[in-house]
This record gives C-alpha cells, structure tokens and sequence, in this order.
C-alpha cells in the first residue's frame, strides 16, 4: 500500500478513536458515521476500480472539494506545497530573487531584486531564460520554470540566458529569498512621509517602524501609508503597525470563534512612537484582511483619514495546523471585529444561491456602528473610505500593450541603447523617446477592440438579423470604418497613461522597484489628492471630527 494510503488510514483512525471516546455526544456520532462512510468508498475504489488510480491525487480531490464548500480561505497543501504556504504566511522562499514572466512559449526575467542572487549575478530585466541547470526552458510556462528556479537555500544553480542575442551564463547559489514588505518609503509633497506597506508578512512593522522613524528625522509634517494592493498577511504585525500610532492599551482587533480559545482580544501593548501626526490609509478594492484591520482600527478609533475606494470586505482569520507526513491546512477559525464593534466580512460564506454562490451581506442587514468621536460606520462590506477617490482604470491600447509585453520588450531595447537615465524625481518621458516608442510598434501586432467598436459590431449584428434597410447597414458600416480610423490615434490619444507605464518600465531597470515606486507616485492622483489633504488641516481635523 502506497504512503497516501498509510495517511489516510492513519489519520481516519485517529479521528475515529477521537470520537468514539467523545461518543456522547451526537456530534461526535456523525463525526465518526460520515468519516467511515468515506472511509468504505476510499477502501472499495482502491481494491476493486477497473484501472489503478493515484491514491494521493485521489484523496487530494475529494479534500479540494470538501473544503471547497466552505470559504476560499481554507485550503489543504500537501508536502510538495510547502514553499508555497511559507511564501504566504513569511513572504520567504528559497530561490533567485527575481520575477518572471511567459510571453508566448518563452519565459523572460522581468525583475531580479535588488541585492537578492539574481541581481547579484548579473542577471537583467528581458534576459530569455534558455536553461536551468541543464534543463532546457523551452517549451515551458512560467509556472513550471519558476519551480525549477526556486530551491533549498544553498544550492547550486546556473542559468543560460539570451542577451540581445547572445548567449550567457550565470552560476550562483540560492538564497532563502525575503521580499521586502516595506520597498519604498521617502518624501513627497515637500514635508509629508510616504511609506509604501506590500505585505504583512514577518517583520512588516519593525519595517514600516523604521522607515517612519527615518521620515521623522526628515521633520515630516504628516504620513501617507499606502495599503493600496495589500492582501494581508499576519496579524500580529497588523496590531503592531497600529501601536506605532496609537498609544498601549487601545483594543485593535478582537476574535471569536466556535471555541472559547479563539476568542481573543488584541491590544497595542507598547508606548506609541507618535500619537499626534496626521496620517492618510490609503486603501483600494484588493486592501484585504490585516490592511483592513490597521485601516479600520486607526478609523473607529479616529486616528487616521482613509481615503481610496471600499476595501476587499475580508474579516476572517485563518490558522495554519500541521498534519501528519508534511501536510498542513490552513483553516478559518474565527472572525474578527476592529473597536468599534463592527465584522467587515463581505461575504457570507454560509449562505449560497441556487448556483451555490455565496451571498454578499445586503445592504439591509447591515449594522451601524460608532466611531471614537461618534462618527457612523457601517460593518459587513470592507472598510468605507472617509474620502472615496474615483478608481483609474486603462485603456483597452494600454492593457493590449501590457499584455503583449510591448512596454517591457521597448524598455530591454531602450536600455540597450542608453547606460544610463537621470534621476526619476528628473526623468520623463520626452515626445522625442514616445515617438521612438510608436516607430517601435510599427511592425508590432496589438490589435484589440474598444468599447465603442464593441458597441458597433453588435449594433450591426443585431441589424442584420432583424434585416433593417440595406441603407440603415450600409449607413452602420460607414460608421464603423470611421470609429476604426479615429482607433488609429489612440495611441496618441492615451499617450499620458501609456507614458506613465512606459516611465515605470524603463526606470525599473535602472533604479530597480524603489524607482518604479517613486515614478509610480509621481503621478499618481490619489497620492496628490492625500498631499492636498494633509496640506488642508482644517478639513482634515473636519473629516475626523477633531477639535
């Protein structure tokens, strides 16, 4: 019998003998009644299907789909996830440092970290990975040469990759990999603080800690901490990123769960580093989980303006357990509530339609709650902004040109062709450097179909099934050939967003991810909108009903 089965069998047995001596319990009836009941399908599939099966692949559906019924947040991960699960939960992996990306049947490095192996090396943004220690890349997707990159930290590892058409190689070790949490931090505005917070993974506040510490020799005059894209992570360094401005002893969190041991209350246990500094929360819809708990504390308890659009709406806090053989699960086991009393879960994962979707809280059973200073605010969506700021979204030319990876293979070119650029806060991108751009192009594909078009083709369609005038179409077809000829200037027509892109890339490959950032903020309106907040004391004291 294969090691899987040996899991299995084990596992069911122990959960057995767990309840039959809690059999007095009817809970513990069907606990056991239902794991034998699965257990005699698992046994009869193995001695008795026609062909042989996986017995681990086997056992691995049908716990997906068990799990599946519950909340995308509990999940199992068998041995070979492992990586995985510590990148999540540490931000830490054994690897290169670098990101990849798969442009058709090839996979390019687009970012090695500073200071991480691959930068180190020598390896560059736009080198086409050709081999892995002997392996060859061709053929494969980005997923799957990013499993041969990734390894135990301290083995060996050599790259061959094509440079403008020459071939080079790269040997090194791996390195237990830390992305850093907290990649940029610095002025804008003249006099306020920005720091820019990515994860919470371990150490994020002696990170943000730190980086808020150097801005306050700087004389900063206010804080802008962007949790825009922040998923979450720990909770801890939630709590602890909140004590940096709030003083020891404020609730932040509390947790309950259906045991007594999941009901828990966080508080800030230290002296605060500043209690007085006005701050801004950035936060947009992808603002999840620990960015919702620092958002909403530093809300309820009128500490801080949060300014962007309604965050993702996750109030549930999960636990990883470790299982027999290298397996682990991360379950949800409790919910949490920020002071004022309110839960931000969006969606109750209970409850499920008639397609078994699960239902986001209505409007109407949503609860008011009350802030420090007796502001209202709402539980069951994600955290409200006290200032909504108008999300900006692409163009269908810009996303086409993200996609087919024309931004990032200009930039490799640009880059061949200058040793340098000046510094970001002086760098733009010039009409003389754009219209090199569209020469680029030129010979490009990036065909794509805009709303109006979209609107057009189906405008016609419906014409011609309802066989209108061969007027009216021809009139229809006219004016297609028109909105396709005015498509043609779009790449004019959105040249400040594609600029702004375009900027981005090149600087990444001069002045690394903290230049991305900082030419990202340049531009950036709802940073420029924070700025102009801070700048307005009265309104700011206004927004949080302060004296």
């Amino acid at each position: 019998m294969k090691k899987a089965s040996f899991l299995f069998i084990s596992v069911f047995l122990q959960i057995v003998l767990f309840a039959q001596d809690n059999n007095t319990s009817e809970r513990s009836f069907e606990l056991a009644k239902n794991l034998e009941i699965f257990s005699s399908v698992y046994r009869n599939i193995y001695t008795t299907y026609v062909d042989d099966i996986k017995e681990g692949e086997l056992v691995k559906t049908a716990i997906d789909a068990m799990l599946a019924k519950l909340d995308p947040y509990t999940n199992f991960y068998p041995e070979s996830n492992l990586e995985d699960v510590k990148m999540q939960l540490l931000g830490e992996y054994g690897g290169i440092g670098a990101l990849i990306h798969q442009k058709g049947d090839s996979v390019y490095i687009s970012e090695p970290y500073e200071g991480l192996p691959a930068y180190e090396a020598g390896l560059k943004a736009g080198d086409l990975i050709l081999e892995v220690n002997g392996q060859s890349a061709k053929g494969k997707n980005s997923d799957q040469v990013r499993e041969i990159l990734r390894g135990q930290a301290g083995s060996p590892i050599t790259i061959k990759v094509s440079r403008f058409g020459q071939e080079k190689s790269f040997s090194f070790k791996r390195k237990e990999i830390s992305l850093p949490n907290v990649p940029y931090s610095g002025i804008v505005g003249e006099d306020l603080g920005y720091i820019k917070l990515n994860e919470f993974t371990k150490n994020a506040a002696n990170n943000v800690l730190s980086a808020f510490n150097t801005l306050k020799k700087q004389n900063i005059k206010g804080l802008i901490l962007d949790l825009r894209g922040n998923g979450g992570g720990l909770l801890n360094e939630a709590v602890d990123i909140v004590n940096i401005f709030v003083d020891k002893g404020q609730v932040v969190v509390n947790t309950k769960g259906k045991t007594p041991e999941r009901n828990q209350s966080f508080r800030t246990m230290k002296k605060a580093v500043d209690t007085n500094i006005p701050i801004i929360v950035l936060v947009d819809g992808a603002s999840a989980s620990a960015s919702e708990i620092v958002a909403g504390s530093l809300q309820d308890i009128d500490r801080a303006v949060i300014m962007g659009q309604r965050s993702f709406g996750k109030g549930l806090v999960q636990n990883v357990i470790p299982l027999a053989y290298n397996t682990q699960m991360k379950v949800t086991v409790s919910k949490y509530y920020i002071p004022s009393g309110r839960c931000i879960q969006a969606i109750d994962y209970s409850h499920r339609d008639s397609l078994g979707r699960a239902t986001k809280v209505t409007d109407s059973l949503r609860t008011a709650f009350k802030t420090k200073n007796g502001r209202t605010v709402y539980d069951g969506y994600g955290i409200e902004p006290d200032v909504n700021t108008e999300p900006e979204y692409g163009s269908n030319i810009l996303f086409t040109l993200v996609a087919k990876s024309l931004l990032f293979d200009y930039a490799t070119e640009f880059v061949r062709k200058h040793e340098s650029i000046p510094p970001v806060k002086d760098f733009k991108i010039s009409d003389e450097i754009y219209d090199d751009f569209v020469s680029f192009l030129k010979d490009k594909d990036y065909s794509y179909t805009n709303a109006t078009e979209y609107a057009m083709n189906e405008a016609l369609d419906v014409a011609k099934k309802d066989k209108c005038d061969e007027g009216i179409i021809k009139e229809l077809e006219v004016l297609k050939a028109r909105i396709n000829k005015e498509k043609e200037n779009d790449i004019y027509k959105y040249k400040d967003e594609i600029s702004e892109m375009l900027l981005s890339e090149i600087v990444v490959r001069y002045y690394n991810q903290k230049g991305r950032i900082e030419a990202y903020i340049k531009g950036d309106k709802e940073t420029e909108q924070a700025i102009n907040l801070l700048h307005d004391t009265a309104r700011y004291k206004q927004i949080l009903k302060q004296n």
